[in-house]
């Protein structure tokens, strides 16, 4: 089944890209959950003309996407948790390092965040997706809070 995303969906695409499927994944959960339309011929004619006059304004966003993971590259995130030595008491997550880039100034969304559940203190790289050609790695490091 060939369907045109209308949004961003996890390990298959971005909006507007046209994509196929099988036809129970598109039917039963693409389409009615709104992340998909089908890509008739009329379709993907529309979608030719709306790509095509947005070209342009694209251009601009990556170049803002750029610029966002220079600055980011500059910021150093510490992030402190309670731990006995190594160990951290609960883990760090996709959401901590939001909340430590918001600190420092930059709102990014948590969902576009990448680094799985850390359970220790030390270094780890974080993968951070600004548009669909920028991928910024972030480096951060956990300490120990022993407070």
């Amino acid at each position: 089944m060939e369907l045109i995303l209308k949004k961003d969906v996890q390990n298959l695409g971005f909006k507007d890209d046209v994509v196929n499927v099988k036809n129970g994944y598109g039917r039963n959960f693409l389409i009615p959950q709104g992340f998909a339309h089908l890509a008739t011929p009329s379709a993907k004619k529309v979608l030719a003309e709306n790509l095509k006059q947005r070209a342009y304004k694209e251009a601009k966003v990556v170049n803002d996407s750029k610029a966002l993971a220079e600055a980011l590259k500059t910021v150093e995130i510490k992030i402190s948790a309670k731990a006995g030595g190594e160990k951290l008491f609960g883990s760090i997550t996709n959401i901590d390092i939001a909340d430590a880039l918001a600190k420092a100034g930059h709102e990014i969304d948590r969902k576009f965040i990448t680094s799985g559940i850390v359970k220790r203190t030390g270094k780890y790289t974080a993968s951070v997706r600004l548009h669909r050609e920028v991928i910024v790695e972030l480096p951060y490091e956990i300490i120990a809070d022993r407070a």
